[in-house]
Parts: C-alpha cells; structure tokens; sequence
C-alpha cells in the first residue's frame, strides 16, 4: 500500500439526520485501504486518517459506504478554502493517525 493515497472528487452534501460534506474515494484507491483496514480499523469499518487538502491538514476517519469510502470534510476546513458543494478537490491522504 502506497504511504500517501492522492484522488481527485467531487465535494458532496449528505442531508441526513447529521448533515455534512464528503468526497468519496475513488475505487481503486479503495482496494488499497481495504488491504490495509484490518490494521488501522478501530471498529464497524472506521479508517483513521490524516488529510491534507490544498493548505489545510486535519485527521478524521473514513466511513464505509456502498463498497467505498467516504471522507468527511470538516467546516472549518471549507471555510478556509473557500470550498462548496460540487468543488473538486485533490486530497492527499495517509492511514492511521
């Protein structure tokens, strides 16, 4: 497994119960966290990682969903890149915390 994943995507809206913003990892880029998940999952299919986007890092966890991955967007970091729905980003990403 590569040591730093990078993808491009969408910015997408979830309006549920809990709304929040994602970009969901492309498929290939999900093969390779599935090979590595049973070493970093803390539990029901969490993934902990650390994300740089544009000039902004954080650590979050992925989510599964539908065979992929899911990357939570925090606020604060939309708000300092000035990020919307339907902005494509590249996130360069690393397992683990």
């Amino acid at each position: 497994m590569p040591s730093i994943l990078e993808f491009s995507g969408p910015l997408w809206f979830w309006k549920g119960p809990a709304p929040h913003y994602f970009v969901t990892v492309p498929a290939a880029e999900c093969l390779d966290i599935k090979a590595a998940a049973r070493l970093v999952t803390y539990g029901w299919g969490m993934i902990p990682v650390r994300v740089q986007m544009c000039q902004t890092g954080w650590t979050t966890s992925l989510f599964p969903k539908d065979g992929l991955y899911i990357l939570p967007v925090k606020a604060s970091v939309r708000r300092a890149e000035n990020l919307a729905e339907g902005d494509v980003v590249t996130v360069q990403m690393a397992l683990g915390r």
